[in-house]
């Protein structure tokens, strides 16, 4: 085996290669220490650590709730009564609100009698008397409902319209954040569509169950000339706009002849918007328990519904509370028996009620007649701490110069009146009659409740009773008993 000898330049070359790789490799890692090219090695400080991964706001309790204005103080000075009968006096006695006059004032937390004048005549409530129908539908077991109105299929091609008492339907889609007009009869028709579409349908004809309620659209006692000027819409168990005739809301203006069928039939031009043929013209059909339920909509709840009555004095609204009051009760859902349910209501809220009577449940009709007091212990069961379904209608009446019919676009607590934005009330306004009942707060924080009845006054002077009605009411919010 013969071996050969590299030869020594071949060494000595590999040897300096070698030699200049470890140098160049040492000169990188000196170079990579120093940050100048890319590596691993650093001289420099190492990071600092991560801060911790901050906490989801969701997931941090919030703070605890606190009130934006303070409860009245209960060891408020109650108002002189001496000083309170005089202020009473001197208003039934004012000759412009004639010879027929009834007023009470009361201490809220108590009930205690601060001043009267003809406290048990029976009198004209007018709107007033929406009170009791509002307080008789919180206080019922449908208080916290809302209204369906639902689509069924009978007979494979027939769409029944089923009322359930809303007839605040929006003609349109429903605005999640109204009263009047929450539901929607086209979102009704979108989810009906859908439902038909499926099983390969085209054509349906559209039948309306408008059964809930009986007996007469409007009370017998409500005059026509009130009836022709739109100030109440014949009682139908669904309707779009309260009856009324616009797009927009007022507390009058031309009504549909049949709200339900109007609305029915706005319902057949919606589903034909969706695709679908409506064959013939919209016929009556009362739809069994049991039929297929294609859609659904939801009104308001009730509590809403009802502070819209009282902010507007909506004598069709209130009407179909009273309707749906006698429903609940397992009476007929007429006038009549909605009157009988409303009495029943109160008096079961302990209102005496001796000599009550209702024609209707707005007010707006001849014949209704109830007191001073009784209207008085009805809002002193409104404002009762313990009666806490009560307290939407209690505070829900409109605010004296700011809200609703108390606005002073109504005339009502205008310039520096002192209850403005301090009492609450109900109106009422007929022919010779006005009404007011509310809460005032005095200059000392107290809580009041009040009533003033005149159902007498002289036809020239009914516009100017209001103004001597707010005057008076101004006095029991300027009360102190510091003088």
């Amino acid at each position: 085996m013969t071996i050969e000898r590299m030869p020594m330049e071949w060494g000595l070359r590999s040897g300096a290669a070698v030699a200049a790789v470890v140098a160049l490799f040492g000169g990188y890692l000196v170079a990579d220490a120093y940050d100048v090219v890319p590596g691993m090695l650093t001289t420099a400080a190492p990071w600092p650590e991560p801060s911790p991964f901050p906490s989801a706001p969701g997931a941090v309790d919030g703070p605890e709730p606190a009130a934006l204005l303070s409860d009245l103080p209960a060891d408020a000075p109650v108002p002189d009564s001496v000083e309170m009968q005089r202020l009473v006096s001197d208003l039934a006695k004012d000759k412009r609100l004639g010879s027929r006059v009834g007023v009470v004032v009361a201490d809220g937390a108590s009930g205690q009698v601060l001043g009267s004048s003809s406290p048990d005549k029976l009198m004209t409530p007018a709107s007033t008397q929406k009170l009791f129908t509002g307080v008789a539908a919180l206080s019922s077991s449908i208080a916290n409902s809302t209204l369906q109105t639902k689509a069924v299929l009978v007979d494979d091609n027939t769409v029944v319209l089923v009322g359930g008492g809303d007839m605040m339907l929006a003609e349109g889609k429903g605005d999640p954040n109204a009263v009047n007009g929450r539901a929607g009869l086209a979102d009704l028709a979108r989810q009906v569509a859908a439902k038909i579409k499926v099983t390969g349908a085209t054509e349906v004809r559209v039948a309306l169950d408008d059964t809930l309620f009986t007996g007469d659209e409007i009370a017998p006692t409500v005059a026509s000339p009130d009836i022709a000027a739109g100030y109440i819409a014949p009682v139908s168990s669904l309707g779009i706009n309260v009856g009324l005739l616009g797009d927009d809301y007022t507390d009058n203006g031309p009504r549909a002849s049949d709200p339900g069928k109007y609305a029915a039939e706005a319902f057949s031009a919606a589903l034909e918007k969706e695709g679908l043929t409506t064959a013939g013209a919209v016929i009556d059909e009362t739809a069994p328990d049991d039929a297929r339920v294609l859609g659904e909509v939801s009104s308001a709840p009730l509590a809403e519904v009802v502070g819209f009555a009282m902010q507007y004095s909506d004598n069709t609204i209130t009407e179909v509370l009273g309707r749906l009051v006698a429903v609940d009760a397992g009476l007929p859902g007429s006038n009549d028996g909605a009157t009988q349910a409303v009495i029943a209501q109160a008096k079961r809220l302990g209102v005496d009620m001796t000599g009550a009577r209702l024609r209707d449940c707005s007010g707006l009709g001849d014949g209704s007649y109830l007191s001073g007091q009784q209207l008085v212990d009805l809002l002193g069961v409104m404002v009762d701490p313990a009666r806490p379904e009560l307290r939407s209608e209690a505070v829900g009446m409109p605010i004296a110069g700011l809200t609703g019919t108390l606005d002073v676009s109504h005339g009502r607590f205008t310039g520096a009146n002192p209850a403005r934005g301090l009492a609450r009330a109900k109106t009422g306004s007929l022919p010779k009659v006005r009404a007011l009942a509310g809460t005032v707060v005095t200059a000392d924080d107290r809580l009041l409740v009040f009533s003033v009845l005149a159902d007498s006054i002289p036809a020239k002077q009914t516009a100017g009773a209001t103004s001597i009605y707010d005057g008076f009411v101004g006095d029991l919010a300027a009360y102190s008993t510091q003088g």
